[in-house]
């Protein structure tokens, strides 16, 4: 991807000394290594979010402060290396020797296979150096890191708050049950589509790379079979024509009044992905969307799998080339008869937007991206990116305002995201609980949820975020969507969800010859977990009831992964990870599963938090 605003390409020479090069190297590694292996990594028993970038930093700073205390490292000195560095950094040879040596690392370290370490390296490396030249090898940033505050300000990924307008809190008030025969709507729910354009049935759904039952997989070995004709229990992703039976087999499920849809169109195959890929995969699915829902106004949200390379997604300041701005265009051509013009503005800077699909109901489409532990463009700033969460709190006290209720979709789900991000998103929904009826979430791929909790206890239930199954196969599960029914479209109604349904694809049945696919209800949630309602009181005396009844735990575990879990159990302490990971809506925050543990096996929770999210 060609880079705005750098030095032309000079020579090599000009990047310094050999121990300059090495010194970037570890800065380099220490942030894309631990990265890239979430790229290639098997799937772990539950997907809990990584640790952030800040842990990483902490662990190698002392280091580092120690080696630079040999060489007697004075704050000129130290302005004038980085500056030197930077310089250096933003010619093409340089960025061509960085490649170099990184592809040479990922093949030593068995990152990847040869050819999809060269590729990854080439797709990525422009953007990287961008962004670590403006940000941890800026001279004020370097400096204040290695040498104190005194030299600089190390600020990356440090604590930051939104404000809250000074308009007092109204009391709690939980929503009331409908009466009954009031009227109900169907929401659909479609997230992780993840379409592969070069799915070949008969390929090896378990090849070398990180994505298989491609045209470049290979055939399988003559003992094992080859991909399914409509999917495959691997690490896979889904030919058009799946989508398109899902699609178009939507009746049984139906009527819906509307669609919530929260991104991830593209494969997993992020090492060799071009815009126009992108870009094809956007049209493309959005039209076969168009065609099977006809009228039903769809909104759909922003997964990190829609840029390239994956997870980029440069805050507004970003101008030029590498900016967000080829793909938010895009989007609004593409979606421009779902959405008001208003909501196209917003989604043209930000890649968030607002609207009103029915009186009394406000729907807020988040970018999460801008929460995103692997967005690497948030190295140069993080502290709310696009200001998109106090547009969220002006959003919110309007509603509150007119008396509207509110839902919120997006990709990424909260506990997922960068500490500060995540902290001040809690406040938020803390705040205007009366407000908030529902909040819609994928990313995941498997079917699971977030409870939030009053600050001030931890320990009162106040909203929940629903976490819904992929349509994707990716890794080894089965098809699937979900559908909401919600309080519905009448004056007073509350706008909360009142049930949902999923729906599955089973592989094994659809792909045995001669078969026709059959998209079947899986399960309702009140009726299989015998829940009183859904609202957040519930799903929270679920996990508790699931932690002391391990049959109805083994329900969920199966229910989770869409009906084909993992041959191997999921033991006591996979049991436990995946019942925290539900009650922790806030991202590092272990003290939110003190009632389901001791206070002893906190940090063995703790420690499980570091597992890869696979996505």
């Amino acid at each position: 991807m060609p880079r705005h605003g750098v030095s032309p390409a000079g020579s090599d020479r000009s990047f310094g000394a050999p121990c300059l090069r090495l010194l970037w190297l570890g800065l380099a590694l220490a942030l894309a290594l631990p990265n890239s292996l979430v790229l290639w990594s098997p799937a772990e028993a539950h997907p809990l979010p990584a640790q952030g970038h800040p842990a990483k930093f902490i662990r190698i700073a002392p280091q580092l402060q120690e080696a630079f205390g040999w060489w007697n490292l004075t704050c000129p000195t130290c302005k004038g290396l980085f500056t030197a560095i930077d310089f250096g950094l933003r010619n093409q040879a340089s960025v061509a020797w960085v490649g170099s040596v990184a592809i040479k690392l990922c093949m030593l370290l068995k990152i990847a296979p040869p050819a999809v370490c060269q590729s990854a390296v080439h797709l990525f490396e422009d953007d990287m150096v961008e962004v670590w030249t403006r940000s941890v090898l800026s001279p004020s940033e370097a400096c204040g890191l290695l040498l104190g505050s005194s030299c600089g300000h190390w600020d990356i990924f440090s604590s930051w708050n939104i404000s809250l307008p000074a308009v007092p809190k109204p009391p709690p008030q939980p929503p009331k049950p409908p009466a009954p025969g009031s009227p109900v709507s169907r929401v659909l729910f479609l997230t992780d589509l993840h379409w592969d354009h070069d799915y070949l049935e008969g390929t090896d759904p378990n090849c070398e790379n990180p994505l298989c039952c491609r045209r470049d997989s290979g055939p399988p070995p003559a003992s094992q079979p080859g991909a399914g004709y409509w999917g495959e229990y691997s690490k896979c992703d889904l030919p058009l024509r799946t989508l398109e039976s899902l699609l178009s087999g939507l009746g049984p499920a139906g009527p819906f009044d509307m669609v919530y849809w929260t991104g991830d169109i593209p494969a997993h195959n992020v090492w060799q992905q071009s815009r126009q890929d992108q870009l094809r995969a956007l049209t493309t699915v959005t039209a076969l969307v168009k065609k099977f829902l006809g009228p039903v106004l769809v909104y759909p949200a922003v997964g990190n799998h829609e840029s390239t390379p994956v997870n980029g997604f440069p805050p507004p300041f970003i101008k030029g080339n590498q900016s967000s701005h080829w793909l938010y265009e895009a989007m609004a051509e593409a979606w421009e008869p779902w959405l008001p013009a208003e909501a196209l503005r917003t989604l043209r800077i930000g890649g968030f937007y607002a609207l009103s699909p029915r009186p009394g109901l406000r729907l807020i489409s988040l970018n999460m991206n801008f929460c995103s532990r692997e967005n690497f463009w948030l190295l140069i700033n993080s502290t709310d990116p696009a200001g998109q969460l106090q547009w969220l709190v002006g959003e919110l006290q309007a509603a509150e305002d007119r008396g509207d209720k509110v839902h919120i979709i997006g990709h990424i789900p909260p506990g997922h995201c960068l500490k500060s991000w995540s902290w001040n998103y809690y406040r938020i929904v803390e705040r205007y609980e009366n407000t908030l009826a529902g909040q819609f979430f994928g990313h995941t791929h498997v079917d699971e949820f977030e409870v939030f909790y009053d600050e001030e206890t931890l320990s009162r239930p106040l909203s929940v975020a629903f976490l819904a199954p992929s349509a994707t196969t990716y890794i080894g599960l089965n098809p699937g969507y979900r559908v909401y029914q919600i309080d519905g479209n009448y004056s007073g109604s509350s706008h909360v969800v009142l049930d949902h349904e999923t729906y599955i694809l089973n592989l094994t049945e659809a792909n045995e010859p001669g078969a026709t696919p059959h998209w079947h209800l899986l399960y309702r949630a009140r009726e299989t977990y015998g829940l009183p309602n859904a609202l957040p009181t519930a799903w929270h005396d679920l996990v508790y009831r699931m932690w002391r009844d391990t049959q109805l735990f083994q329900t969920f575990w199966f229910l989770y992964h869409k009906g084909h879990p993992p041959s191997e159990p999921c033991g006591t302490p996979c049991r436990l990870a995946t019942l925290c990971a539900q009650l922790s809506a806030r991202s590092d925050s272990p003290a939110l599963c003190r009632h389901l543990v001791p206070d002893a096996s906190l940090p063995s929770v703790q420690s499980l938090w570091s597992r890869p999210l696979l996505c």
